[in-house]
């Protein structure tokens, strides 16, 4: 239901900032989702804590914003290695949630854990006001002072000088207009990037769910069968149902922090591929490699040998999204740059919706048909990121179609 929200608001704020401003929506994202993040905590049902958690899913779906602002302030040759540091940031609140969830959890329960969870996107709100809106917006809608007063904040926090002369951009009345992602000069990119959104979604969805799954029964090797691992509730008849949910013990906190730190492994690589090969090839290559090694984890091998290969796949599907997210950034004009990212982000929560059926369902039946669809989506995502219409590697950001 996270995803739901998620999927439903990340078109509207995508269309809301390309009119009203980026900043505005980034900021009204993150009070709508510290809010119900918060709330969730107090939720008196079941019910009641899937409807809050929808509603943090919708606010969580404008955070990308923050990326829009950045890349349409960096210059071109800095792009390809300053978006994909952020992947960092986002590795260290992965590894502080783990290692919160490792300590609450099992002390002073859930509601304490999300409590906690949510002081620092209170305290970031906070930070809003050293955040300028993007210049480029700002000629694009006319506010060209606005749009100089942040330069020259600019170029005063550089001690450099502001450049002689003055802007000089038609002010553009449609933006965020839907029909644009369709124009013809467009549509053949827009479609191929929706399908590696989704695509990648799903692979990383996927990957996070079948490493559990994989770890917690050892499918891979065949050496528990389901009967073996099922874990009954109630002592009467009505009350024997099979469950796989368990509390998480050290070791299980200890696996996942291992695979997530694999998120940021490739780091270094990922960001030569895209600043020398292109986001293009780059992203070809990396998911090539992503269905490579779905079907490596069909080889029977050590627990060991298993948590590599998770290891290599977190590192790849992050490498992934990397690359796609810049691309997207890049690829569209300012009037529908921040629509662009948000009807993308929308499919990626579809493929990401989709997944637990595949690496928790299927893969109780079939681990390797649940693999080879997963190294089958992977493929098709590397045809079309191969065959992208546009490389944006050292091209300019558009400002008008």
């Amino acid at each position: 239901m996270v995803f739901f929200g998620y999927m439903v608001f990340s078109i509207l704020f995508g269309l809301l900032a390309d009119r009203y401003g980026r900043w505005k929506i980034l900021l009204i994202s993150f009070l709508w989702g510290a809010y119900f993040s918060l709330l969730t905590s107090f939720a008196p049902s079941y019910i009641w804590f899937v409807f809050l958690r929808t509603m943090v899913g919708c606010g969580v779906s404008g955070h990308s914003q923050g990326l829009i602002i950045k890349t349409e302030f960096l210059p071109t040759k800095y792009r390809g290695y300053m978006l994909p540091l952020s992947q960092v940031f986002w590795l260290a609140g992965s590894l502080l949630i783990i290692g919160l969830a490792s300590v609450i959890i099992p002390t002073i329960g859930w509601r304490w854990l999300v409590r906690v969870a949510s002081i620092p996107g209170i305290i970031l709100i906070m930070a809003f006001k050293f955040i300028p809106e993007s210049a480029r917006f700002n000629v694009s809608t006319g506010n060209t002072p606005a749009a100089l007063a942040t330069l020259e904040h600019i170029a005063k926090m550089n001690r450099a000088v502001m450049p002689e002369g003055k802007l000089v951009e038609p002010i553009l009345e449609k933006r965020g207009k839907f029909a644009d992602l369709l124009d013809t000069k467009y549509l053949r990119t827009t479609l191929q990037i929706w399908v590696i959104w989704l695509g990648i979604s799903f692979a990383y969805y996927g990957v996070i769910l079948a490493s559990a799954e994989l770890l917690e029964r050892d499918l891979v090797c065949g050496s528990k069968s389901d009967s073996e691992v099922v874990v009954t509730q109630g002592d009467s008849e009505e009350g024997q149902s099979p469950c796989h949910c368990h509390m998480f013990a050290p070791s299980d906190y200890r696996t996942m922090i291992i695979s997530t730190v694999g998120e940021i492994a490739l780091n270094p690589l990922n960001i030569l591929g895209i600043n020398f090969l292109g986001r293009r090839l780059s992203l070809s290559i990396t998911m090539g490699c992503t269905a490579l090694f779905f079907l490596l984890l069909n080889i029977c091998t050590s627990s060991a040998g298993l948590i590599g290969f998770l290891f290599m796949l977190r590192a790849l599907v992050a490498a992934n999204f990397n690359t796609i997210y810049i691309y997207t950034a890049e690829v569209y004009p300012t009037t529908m740059r921040a629509l662009g990212m948000g009807t993308s982000g929308s499919l990626c929560r579809i493929g990401a919706m989709v997944a637990p059926f595949i690496s928790q369902v299927l893969m109780s039946a079939s681990v390797l048909g649940a693999l080879c669809l997963f190294s089958s989506v992977c493929v098709i995502c590397a045809i079309s990121a191969f065959t992208l219409p546009i490389e944006t590697k050292g091209r300019a950001l558009q400002q008008i179609k």
